[in-house]
């Protein structure tokens, strides 16, 4: 029986190639073309075998390889084609990632796809810079919150329902509104000396984090040069950090030999 051409929205992790799920490799390596974004590790596209198409679709802040609606014209042209298509997305499709707008074109022009769920940065990154999302008696709850807004414009967030101290707040894409994220919690009554931590390029050999408290958590992004992408959690568990210290960038040049035994 013939298989239906089908789109596969593979969630690529946030950058370590052995988070990869087992269902991602696999269809990795059968793909004929995988549409790429700008957050996939050099270490996971190294999994592509020889031969198949990539297309890199990356967006970066200011700059885009290639706009939304170009990218839903793309993987329907694509697939409409014949090819076995996996669009290959940092992180989780369904969290930050327009997985669900890709998605909702393919199923508006009769498309099959099917969702491979990913490793999202909040999960993948906190723990890798021994932050707990939550702990029994100090965070009841996590909020996964995006810090990006478009250009010359005010973050919109309900800064009053995030300014609670037993709640973690997780913040992607915020780095570039570190001022606005801290102003507006600190305005909204969450204490100025809230743990916070920014993690750089997470569970990746080029990993940074650094840890402080809410209201000098732009001034330590300056003075270290953080870039994009980091990780921004707010919250009493970030004071575990230190204790639960256990990664070390510098022993991940193991993990392209152990995918590939």
């Amino acid at each position: 029986m013939t298989t239906k051409p089908r789109v596969y929205l593979v969630g690529a992790g946030p950058g370590d190639p052995e988070l990869l799920t087992v269902k991602a490799l696999r269809l990795i390596q059968q793909a004929e073309v995988v549409v790429y974004d700008r957050l996939v590790s050099d270490e996971i596209l190294e999994l592509v075998p020889a031969g198949t198409k990539r297309i890199y679709v990356g967006k970066a802040p200011g700059h885009h390889h290639m706009g939304q609606e170009a990218i839903n014209e793309l993987l329907l042209g694509l697939v409409r084609s014949g090819h076995r298509v996996v669009r290959l997305k940092g992180g989780d499709p369904f969290i930050f990632g327009r997985g669900s707008e890709e998605a909702l074109y393919l199923v508006r022009h009769g498309v099959d796809f099917e969702v491979v769920p990913g490793i999202t940065a909040a999960a993948a990154c906190s723990a890798y810079a021994g932050i707990p999302l939550t702990h029994r008696g100090l965070a009841r709850s996590v909020r996964l919150i995006t810090g990006h807004c478009r250009s010359n414009e005010p973050l919109e967030l309900d800064w009053a329902s995030l300014a609670d101290p037993q709640t973690t707040l997780v913040f992607y894409m915020g780095l570039a509104n570190l001022d606005q994220l801290r102003q507006g919690l600190i305005d909204a009554g969450l204490d100025a000396a809230t743990p916070a931590a920014l993690v750089e390029k997470g569970t990746t050999a080029a990993q940074r984090r650094i840890c402080g408290t809410l209201d000098r958590l732009p001034q330590l992004a300056r003075e270290h040069e953080f870039s994009a992408p980091t990780l921004v959690i707010v919250g009493p568990v970030v004071e575990f950090a230190d204790q639960l210290d256990w990664f070390s960038p510098e022993q991940q040049d193991y993990a392209q030999q152990a995918l590939e035994i």
